[in-house]
Parts: C-alpha cells; sequence; structure tokens
C-alpha cells in the first residue's frame, strides 16, 4: 500500500486588535496555538497544542521520539483534519509494549509537551554518535546565520525555534509554540524526507538544554546541541551519557561549552573587553 499524506498546514500567526501604551488600538500578529489529538492505528495518543504549520510532521516526529514508531517506511498513511482538531496516523506495526509505554509517563519540563512516554532513561542513540569537532568561528557564523530563520517570533513572539545545521549552514528551522514540537517537526521531515537533513551534525534550539531535549537529539543521531539558553542537571548527565557536546547560553560572541573536550576548536577567542568578568567566573 502506498503512503498517502494530507498536507493540512495553516497560518502560523492571525492578527488581533490591541491597545498600546497610548491608548490607540492597532492590528498586532500574535502566534497560533491548535490543539491536534493524535490517534495511532485509530488509538488515541496525546493532545498536542501548536501553530499548525507542519502538522503531519509534528505527529510523525512526536510518534518517533516516544519509540512509537520505530521505521519510517512502516508509515501508511497520515491525515490531518483541522474541523475536527485530529491526526490519524496509521502503520504496518504497533511496539509490542505499547500499552506498558503509554501506561508509564515521566513528567518533565518540556514546554507545550509536559509527558513523555515510556521510560525516559530507556531509550539510546539509535547509532553511535559521530563526535562532531566544531570550531569557534563556525558557531560564530552559525549563529548569525540563524538570525535570519525566525520569521514568526519576529513577527509574533510567543514561539520558539529549533534547526537542523551542517556547521554554519541552516538546513532547516521550525517554529513553534514549544520547544519539542519544533524538534519532533524536525524528527518527522527528517522521515518524510522533507529536508536535506542528512548531513545534519548540529542542532540548535531557542530553548533550555533539557533531558528530554538531549535524549531527542541523540535518538536524532547528533553529536552538538547549542542553545542561546542555559542547561539542567540532568541535560548534563545525559550528555555525558550520550556523547552530545553542550554550548549553552550562546549569544553573540558569549558561550558556555560543556562535554567540549578536544572537539572545541577555539580559533576566535573575542578580546577581552575592560569590565568583562574573568571566563571563570561566569555564570
Amino acid at each position: 500500500m502506498p503512503f498517502t499524506r494530507s498536507h493540512a498546514r495553516l497560518p502560523a500567526t492571525l492578527e488581533i486588535e490591541v491597545l498600546d501604551e497610548f491608548g490607540e488600538p492597532r492590528r498586532q500578529a500574535i502566534a497560533a496555538e491548535r490543539a491536534l489529538t493524535l490517534y495511532l492505528n485509530r488509538r488515541e495518543i496525546v493532545t498536542l497544542m501548536t501553530l499548525g504549520d507542519d502538522p503531519e510532521a509534528l505527529v510523525v516526529g512526536y510518534l518517533r521520539n516516544q519509540g512509537l514508531l520505530t521505521r519510517g517506511d512502516d508509515l501508511v498513511a497520515v491525515h490531518v483534519d483541522w474541523e475536527v482538531e485530529a491526526a490519524a496516523v496509521v502503520t504496518r506495526h504497533l511496539p509490542e509494549d505499547l500499552e506498558e509505554r503509554l501506561g508509564h509517563r515521566t513528567v518533565t519540563t518540556g514546554c507545550g509537551q509536559g509527558t513523555v512516554f515510556g521510560r525516559l532513561l530507556d531509550a539510546v542513540p539509535r547509532r553511535p554518535l559521530a563526535e562532531t569537532p566544531l570550531r569557534q568561528s563556525t558557531l560564530y557564523a552559525l549563529l548569525e546565520n540563524l538570525g535570519e530563520h525566525n520569521q514568526t517570533y519576529r513577527s509574533a513572539g510567543a514561539v520558539h525555534g529549533c534547526a537542523l545545521c551542517h556547521q554554519a549552514r541552516v538546513l532547516d528551522f521550525v517554529e513553534d509554540v514549544g520547544r519539542h514540537n519544533a524538534v519532533d517537526t524536525l524528527a518527522g521531515r527528517q522521515w518524510l524526507a522533507e529536508a536535506d537533513s542528512g548531513q545534519a551534525d548540529i542542532f540548535y534550539t531557542t530553548g533550555r538544554l533539557t533531558s528530554e531535549m538531549v535524549l531527542k537529539v541523540a535518538q536524532m543521531g547528533i553529536g552538538v546541541l547549542v542553545s542561546r539558553s542555559g542547561v539542567t542537571q540532568k541535560g548534563v548527565e545525559l550528555a555525558s551519557r550520550f556523547g552530545v557536546m553542550l554550548i549553552a547560553r550562546a549569544k553573540g560572541r558569549h558561550f558556555q561549552a560543556i562535554h567540549a573536550g578536544e572537539r572545541l576548536v577555539l580559533d576566535a577567542i573575542p578580546q577581552r573587553r575592560p569590565g568583562d568578568r574573568a571566563a571563570g567566573a561566569r555564570g
């Protein structure tokens, strides 16, 4: 049976009337937030809150990252119907421990998601992670290039962005109301072959580097995770276990590298300005 899918994208933003600080009404773009209930072979799985920009990739990536789908070629159909706010995924095979996975949830800090099916620490990378080297100059170039890809955030705010990158080149960029939705959408696009992501060796997110973020990136086989935000203890622990180098608080010329070892090449050390805090004292 050939694979079929819907193409049910909706606009990521809409306009409302607001009253500004001068008491004047004006039109303002805001981020959409839509409920989408996911069904796997007619079994209700979860309701996700999303922009609705690429719902098919989102639900496929969600199932992939939860371990409820293990092979892309098992997919038979993905159909989204916004009139009933539902996404139906049909697959040839289901995990033998599906009910156990659905019955055991780990509450996480995931913005816009909140739960993970299965035992969080049971998941391991499906292939050894490449110890990708990263030049400091390449990181700076990547951060500059990423500034061109956050259209929804610039117009409406209230969203997170994630990107698959090959060194300083942005291969694919997704925004959604939760950073985990954005990760899942990128993972789904990989399986749906909608992005030139085969060369991806760096993952970027605007959100915190939590345990779940590290786990999902490791599942995708990517060994470098970059964020403009900070890290959590469990995120650091899992990054060590999976061999992921973390680059946290990456803004401008500042960053904090974790588990870098010899993989980070410091070839563009900025000149220290008067008043800069010593490297060892930065928070």
